[in-house]
């Protein structure tokens, strides 16, 4: 009972969420996306976690099927782990941009649970990044579960979720990740490959 109980929470949680989303943004990002596209430039994805995985993920997906120049630093490992080394881990997706001369007319794409915090000492090398970027005169798109994060206060747009139950912020934030990127790449104004199945 308990189980069936608590599951339901999850589900009721989870739809309230899809529905707050803001289509809007959603396709303001389609819109960046066609122009990074059109002028071959690329897309840049950060993200630390479970966000680090979705970021590869997406990276994949962008590519495969949207034919977009996309990479994440989370990819090289060697190269992370290095940079986190030598000069702090805060530093990691920053030396990353840095070394591939990011641009005006590249997007920087965050997918956070929290956003980074100053005061509570979380995601960092997000907040770092962001500084960077902005400094670059980067286009800034964040996907947030939380709407007063460093990224989501200093993006361009803020894509956000309105989660009601605080107990599931995380697991509902890193899926409705995956749900917005796998929208974005079966947006026919974007995708030119089809999926296998």
């Amino acid at each position: 009972m308990y189980k069936d109980s608590f599951f339901k929470k999850y589900l009721e949680s989870f739809s309230y969420a899809i529905e707050e989303i803001h289509y809007e943004k959603i396709n303001s990002l389609i819109e960046i996306l066609i122009q990074i596209k059109r002028k071959k430039s690329r897309v840049f994805i950060l993200g630390l976690g479970g966000s680090a995985g979705n970021a590869s993920h997406a990276v994949n997906d962008l590519r495969k099927l949207c034919d977009i120049q996309a990479m994440t630093p989370v990819d090289n490992v060697s190269e992370i782990t290095a940079t986190a080394n030598d000069d702090g881990f805060n530093q990691i997706f920053v030396n990353y941009l840095k070394t591939s001369k990011i641009g005006n007319r590249d997007l920087i794409l965050i997918f956070s649970v929290g956003g980074g915090s100053f005061e509570r000492k979380s995601s960092l090398p997000i907040i770092e990044a962001i500084k960077f970027a902005k400094k670059k005169r980067c286009k800034i798109v964040s996907i947030t579960g939380k709407n007063n994060g460093y990224a989501s206060k200093n993006s361009n747009i803020n894509i956000n979720f309105n989660i009601n139950n605080k107990l599931f912020l995380t697991p509902i934030s890193e899926t409705l990740q995956s749900l917005i990127w796998h929208y974005l790449v079966s947006d026919p104004r974007l995708q030119v490959r089809k999926t296998f199945w």
